[in-house]
C-alpha cells in the first residue's frame, strides 16, 4: 500500500489535505525509496562488474583486425589479473547506485500518484508487496517513462563505464576519463564539447525505456497473476510469509529481466559501439552503425553478441536489487527514522 493511502486508511479521505503529519511520512517514505533502490543497486553493479566487462569486451569494435571475433575464453585469456574483471567497477557502482535510487524513488512516486486517483485501485495478486498495483499498461508507462528521464540524467556516468570496461581506452582515475571524453576530438584549436558525454544516448534510451516498460509489466504480471497464484499462502506470519515474498520477487524480476533484455539486445549492441567510437569515426549514428554490424562478419548475430553475459547480468541484478528493494521499503520505519529528526 502506498504511504498516502496508508495515511488516508487511517485518517479518512480528507486527512490528506490538512493532516501536517503526513508530510513527514511522506519525507520518510521518500527516503526510504531513494536509500533501498541506491543500497540495491550498488550491491549488484559491485557484484555482477565482471559480467558487464565481458559484455562490453564482446561487443566492442576491433579497430586492430576487423576480423576478430572475440569471445569470452579469448577475453579471459587477456587478462593478467583476476582483479581486471572489476575494471570501471566504480563509475558502474555510481550510476547504477545513483540511478536506481533515482529510479525507484521516481517509479515508486509516479505509481504511487496513478494509484492515489483512482477511486477503486485494482487489488494486489501476491501480497508480497508494499508497492502501488496498477493496470499492464500503466506499468509498462511508467516504468518507460522513468527510466528515460533517469537514462539522460546518468549518461554521461554510462559513456565513462561503458569506456573503462573496453580495452580500447586506457584511463587511470574518473577525472581522466571524464577530461579524456569531454576533450575527444578538440584537436586543431577546437575546443572540448559537453555533447561527448551524450554518446548513443537515443540508442541507450532505444534500449532501456522499451526494456524498463516491458520490466515492469512481466515483473508485476508475474509477481501479483503468476508465481503470488502458484506459491501457497503459509498460515504462521514472520518466516513463511518472508521466504515466500522473497522467492516470487526474486524469481519475478529474474523472469522478467530474461524477457525484456532478450527483446531489447540489438539496441545494446548499437549503443555499446556508438559509445566507445570517437569524434573521427564515421560511424556516429544508429543508422550507420546497424549497417556496419550488417556488414561485419556474423550479420545480425552481431546484434545478439554478449546476450548470453548479459542475461546472465541483467537476471541477476534484477533479482538482487528488486528482492533487496522489495524488502528494504518494507522496513520503512527504520530507515525513515534516519531522516525523522531532519
Amino acid at each position: 500500500m502506498s504511504t498516502s493511502a496508508s495515511l488516508e486508511a487511517r485518517t479518512g479521505p480528507d486527512a490528506r489535505v490538512s493532516d501536517p503529519k503526513q508530510d513527514v511520512g511522506v519525507k520518510a517514505k521518500t527516503s526510504t525509496h531513494l536509500i533501498s533502490g541506491a543500497a540495491a543497486g550498488l550491491v549488484s553493479a559491485f557484484t555482477l562488474q565482471p559480467l558487464d566487462l565481458l559484455k562490453t569486451r564482446l561487443q566492442q569494435q576491433q579497430k586492430a583486425n576487423q576480423v576478430y571475433q572475440p569471445t569470452i575464453t579469448k577475453e579471459l585469456r587477456k587478462l593478467t589479473h583476476l582483479k581486471e574483471l572489476w575494471r570501471g567497477v566504480l563509475p558502474s557502482t555510481l550510476r547504477t547506485s545513483i540511478g536506481a535510487g533515482l529510479y525507484f524513488t521516481i517509479l515508486s512516486t509516479s505509481r504511487t500518484y496513478i494509484s492515489n486517483t483512482k477511486t477503486a485501485p485494482p487489488e494486489s495478486g501476491s501480497k508480497t508487496s508494499i508497492l502501488p498495483t496498477l493496470s499492464p499498461m500503466e506499468n509498462l508507462l511508467t516504468g518507460f517513462g522513468v527510466r528515460a528521464l533517469v537514462g539522460i540524467i546518468t549518461m554521461p556516468i554510462t559513456v565513462i563505464k561503458a569506456r573503462f570496461e573496453s580495452n580500447m581506452y586506457s584511463y587511470n582515475s574518473m577525472y581522466e576519463g571524464f577530461e579524456g571524453i569531454y576533450l575527444d576530438g578538440s584537436g586543431n584549436g577546437q575546443k572540448g564539447s559537453i555533447r561527448n558525454f551524450f554518446k548513443g544516448t537515443l540508442a541507450t534510451l532505444a534500449r532501456d525505456c522499451p526494456y524498463a516498460g516491458l520490466y515492469v509489466l512481466f515483473y508485476e504480471s508475474l509477481k501479483n497473476d503468476v508465481l503470488g497464484k502458484l506459491l501457497p499462502v503459509h498460515e504462521s506470519a514472520s518466516s513463511g510469509d518472508l521466504t515466500r515474498s522473497t522467492v516470487i520477487n526474486t524469481s519475478s524480476a529474474m523472469l522478467a529481466s530474461f524477457m525484456s533484455t532478450s527483446i531489447t539486445a540489438p539496441f545494446d549492441a548499437i549503443k555499446t559501439r556508438l559509445q566507445l567510437s570517437t569524434v573521427q569515426d564515421s560511424s556516429n549514428t544508429i543508422y550507420s552503425v546497424t549497417k556496419q554490424l550488417l556488414k561485419e562478419e556474423g550479420g545480425i548475430r552481431n546484434f545478439f553478441r554478449g546476450l548470453s553475459l548479459r542475461l546472465g547480468r541483467k537476471g541477476l541484478s534484477s533479482g538482487i536489487s528488486w528482492c533487496i528493494y522489495e524488502e528494504l521499503i518494507k522496513k520503512n520505519s527504520f530507515i525513515g527514522s534516519l531522516f525523522s529528526s531532519t
